[in-house]
């Protein structure tokens, strides 16, 4: 006798996204795995007396999303202290701090998230400086996080509290004194110093979890250094409490602590594992530090730019994050170990440094190597990548910045700006493609829209492809495409249910609300319209 099923799904449109591309109107989940996929006649049999069933009423059902490039604890921090991502203004900044730190009368630090300069109405906006903070507070430090992490933003009792700890070659000066703008190494000082506590590292978490799964994200690969985030992961898991998966990629100083207790690549549970060793090479084009082979479009040879007096400033195009022979001895390191890589590389010399160094690997393929965003990868990068199954690591929501006018053509000019996160292109080379969004925000069907909806044919991909990106790609990513991706009988019951059809109204996906999300058979989001 075939036992019943724990749950099923009904009068759907089950969009497995495998290979055949075959759809279906039911779905059946026992024990957290996909046991049956058919008819709703055909899969209503397996219902028993315990047996839950959503009748999903025409619905469009999809394997859950994953994100294949994230930053959870930043994500809760934008959720619980101030978040800058929908201000247009510096002043707008200073003013939503000024009510978070009212409301927050008793905490130490007075913190903000995700500003983005560019994108305000004045295209000559810079980074909020040290002089807008101390509006905020002249007594408590103030510190606001640019949307790209690689800018900090920070008041005069910040910058005197954290002077030990900040190198002041990535802090900008004017006039011999700080502006309170730190970049690169600086901002990552400001960032380690900020990273919770283990006890508000669970509330951090648990609203990153709500918020993810809220956007149909049933798995995660969280980029994490300096932080109890990897022990309060675990902690959670073990108490039922974390709703998605988490597969943990350690930053390159937590290599030789891995080594030490033995914990590599893959390793770990249902819900939390052990991901890549992550590494930079350069930084990121809305604060000029990615690494390119031509100077700015917007860099003034004269000094008017807000660029610093360092040899990559003077020339125009970016800087070393990490030095190519220190990337390359890390990656022949950690190779070595059998950890995968991923690696974050923007600019075109970037990348080119970072693919130097990964096709020097004896293992092509086997190891899933990934370059993280590769925005700006040439022809010849992607064929490279392609020859040693180098998984190209991008995040869609980044064409926010590419139309006319926008960041990119100012940083870039309008022929780079058009080269550019050039998705048909890297499946055209066949590349392994996998979508993140680095939580610009963490939202998958916005990635995906920007996707579809790309200002340039070969930026452009299809729905299907869009999907499968965000889905079997990222699962690919992470060694997880026996298991999770698509929706075929033996994988995991990790789903999403959406309102409507990204196929049938392929120009807004951006607007789809996310119906119910569920996780190894449960379901840890229900949102669905009465």
């Amino acid at each position: 006798m075939t036992a019943a099923a724990d749950l099923l799904l009904v009068d759907a449109e089950v969009q497995t996204l495998t290979e055949s591309g075959t759809v279906y109107e039911a779905v059946a989940i026992r024990d957290g795995e996909i046991v049956r996929l058919g008819d709703t006649d055909e899969c209503e049999f397996l219902a028993g007396v315990e047996t839950d069933v959503i009748e999903c009423e025409g619905r469009v059902v999809l394997p859950g999303f994953i994100d294949a490039h994230t930053h959870m604890e930043q994500l809760g921090q934008h959720l619980v202290h101030a978040d800058l991502s929908s201000a247009d203004s510096a002043a707008e900044c200073v003013q939503s701090l000024r009510e978070h730190a009212a409301d927050e009368p008793d905490r130490g630090w007075i913190l903000g998230f995700g500003y983005d300069d560019s994108a305000w109405p004045d295209a000559q906006s810079s980074p909020l400086t040290r002089a807008q903070l101390d509006r905020v507070s002249e007594d408590r430090p103030v510190v606001a996080m640019r949307v790209d992490l690689h800018t900090a933003s920070l008041n005069s009792v910040a910058l005197e509290t954290l002077a030990d700890a900040l190198p002041e070659g990535d802090l900008k000066q004017e006039d011999g004194e700080p502006t309170g703008v730190a970049v690169e190494d600086a901002a990552e000082a400001v960032r380690k110093r900020l990273t919770a506590d283990r006890e508000e590292m669970r509330d951090v978490l648990a609203a990153a979890g709500e918020y993810a799964v809220e956007h149909g994200v049933t798995g995660v690969h969280d980029k994490v250094r300096g932080s109890v985030a990897p022990r309060v992961y675990r902690e959670l898991a073990a108490e039922g409490d974390l709703p998605l998966r988490v597969r943990i990629d350690y930053w390159s100083d937590h290599l030789e602590a891995l080594v030490e207790v033995g914990l590599g690549t893959n390793d770990g549970d249902e819900r939390v594992q052990t991901g890549a060793i992550k590494s930079f090479s350069d930084g990121s084009f809305g604060s000029r530090t990615a690494k390119l082979r031509e100077p700015y479009a917007d860099f003034d040879a004269d000094g008017d730019t807000d660029a610093d007096d360092s040899d990559e400033a003077i020339d125009g195009c970016g800087q070393w994050v990490v030095e190519p022979d220190d990337l390359a001895a890390l990656v022949e390191r950690a190779d070595g170990d059998g950890y995968q890589l991923c690696v974050h590389a923007i600019g075109d010399e970037a990348i080119e440094e970072t693919l130097s160094a990964l096709e020097s690997t004896a293992d092509p393929g086997g190891s899933r190597h990934r370059i993280e965003h590769a925005e700006l990868a040439t022809d010849d990068h992607l064929e490279r990548m392609a020859d040693v199954g180098i998984v190209a690591s991008m995040q869609p929501n980044f064409h926010r910045w590419a139309d006319d006018g926008g960041l990119y053509d100012r940083r870039l000019g309008e022929d780079r700006r058009r080269r550019t996160n050039r998705f048909r292109r890297v499946l055209e080379a066949s590349v392994p493609l996998a979508f993140g969004s680095d939580c610009m925000p963490l939202d998958p069907l916005l990635g995906i829209h920007h996707a579809v909806n790309a200002p340039t044919e070969t930026q452009q991909l299809s729905v299907t492809e869009a999907l499968r990106a965000y889905t079997r790609g990222a699962a690919y990513a992470g060694f997880d495409d026996d298991r999770l991706g698509a929706l075929e009988p033996g994988n995991r019951g990790d789903l999403v249910i959406l309102e409507e059809s990204p196929w049938d109204q392929s120009d807004r996906i951006d607007e789809i609300e996310v119906a119910t999300t569920i996780v190894g058979g449960e379901v840890v989001f229900d949102g669905r319209s009465e």
